[in-house]
């Protein structure tokens, strides 16, 4: 990938004169092509900037679901898109977990996109029944350390965020654990429930219901700072300093256009989404669906995206994953 350009592509955002934030737009409705199903966090989230954003330029916004492939096919469809600020893409982590995973890509993913704004953050936790004995993140990690192979971590499917996020986990506190690949957060939360496994990795949002209504006990979140919606939960860092110094791992949505979109058209999207993000009632409603609403500079997006696809790219060659 070519980070030189991409780079430069950052800077020139970056110097923006103040009047390129009015570069309004044509009438025309823009699109956002989202990689994953109505009805879920993402989708949700979105639709919430997008309905704010409408509010603030009156204009029409549409969002295009194109689930699957790994987001792939909703990828492609942007990078190939007129670069006008009509067509964007919903990024997330998964897209810098896709370019490490796949062989090749029919985009580049560093290349073909221009960053907008990141959008939202939400929490990943290690969990275990509600009545399983073990109690705390410092007994599954002691249990792990003093049974090796034996104590097993439940995930959604490999190659995931989840997946990934619980082999981080097992490398970075030097734990011999196996990671379980399940069909969904259904069947994760089924096998911790039914004992087939002794833990799991999963994003917090999607089990925040049986978390508070006490089917499910986080032992840990793994982000960098503790979740407001748990406050009481510890983040890993916090439990094994001595092994996890920096360990932080979180989920994140973004917005991104076809890389020739122009600079002005680009900073007027920043500003829109930047706006949505700050009104309280867009803050509310990501916070009730347990994200936080984060907005960024086109520079942060990128860095993130470049950052997490080495990170990820690692952790998929370190744990033997095959690409596909």
């Amino acid at each position: 990938m070519h980070r030189r350009n991409f780079s430069r592509a950052l800077v020139a955002f970056s110097a923006l004169p103040l009047l390129a934030q009015a570069q309004p737009l044509s009438s025309r409705p823009i699109r956002i092509v989202v990689p994953f199903g109505a009805g879920g966090v993402a989708d949700l989230t979105i639709r919430s900037v997008a309905q704010k954003m409408t509010e603030s330029m009156g204009q029409s916004i549409v969002i295009e679901n194109k689930p699957g492939a790994g987001g792939v096919v909703a990828a492609d469809t942007v990078a190939k898109a007129a670069p006008d600020g009509h067509t964007l893409f919903l990024m997330s982590n998964g897209t810098a977990v896709t370019a490490g995973l796949f062989k090749s890509l029919p985009y580049d993913t560093v290349n073909d996109f221009a960053p907008v704004s990141t959008l939202g953050f939400f929490d990943l936790a290690v969990l275990v029944a509600a009545d399983s004995k073990i109690q705390s993140l410092q007994e599954l990690i002691a249990q792990a350390k003093s049974q090796p192979g034996k104590i097993n971590i439940g995930t959604i499917n490999i190659g995931s965020t989840q997946h990934l996020a619980a082999e981080l986990f097992k490398t970075t506190l030097g734990i011999d654990v196996q990671v379980v690949p399940f069909n969904g957060t259904p069947a994760v939360v089924n096998a911790l429930r039914g004992k087939q496994v002794d833990a799991a990795v999963e994003i917090l949002a999607p089990v925040l219901a049986q978390v508070t209504g006490k089917a499910l006990r986080a032992l840990a979140v793994m982000g960098d700072k503790r979740t407001p919606t748990l406050p009481a939960v510890p983040t890993v860092a916090e439990v094994d300093p001595a092994a996890s110094k920096g360990f932080s791992v979180a989920s994140w949505n973004a917005l991104a256009a076809p890389s020739k979109t122009p600079a002005p058209v680009i900073a007027r999207l920043n500003k829109e989404v930047n706006a949505a993000l700050a009104s309280p009632e867009v803050a509310k409603r990501l916070r009730d669906l347990g994200v936080e609403a984060r907005g960024s500079t086109p520079e942060q997006q990128g860095a993130l995206l470049t950052g997490d696809i080495k990170r990820w790219s690692e952790v998929i060659q370190r744990a033997g994953i095959p690409r596909q």
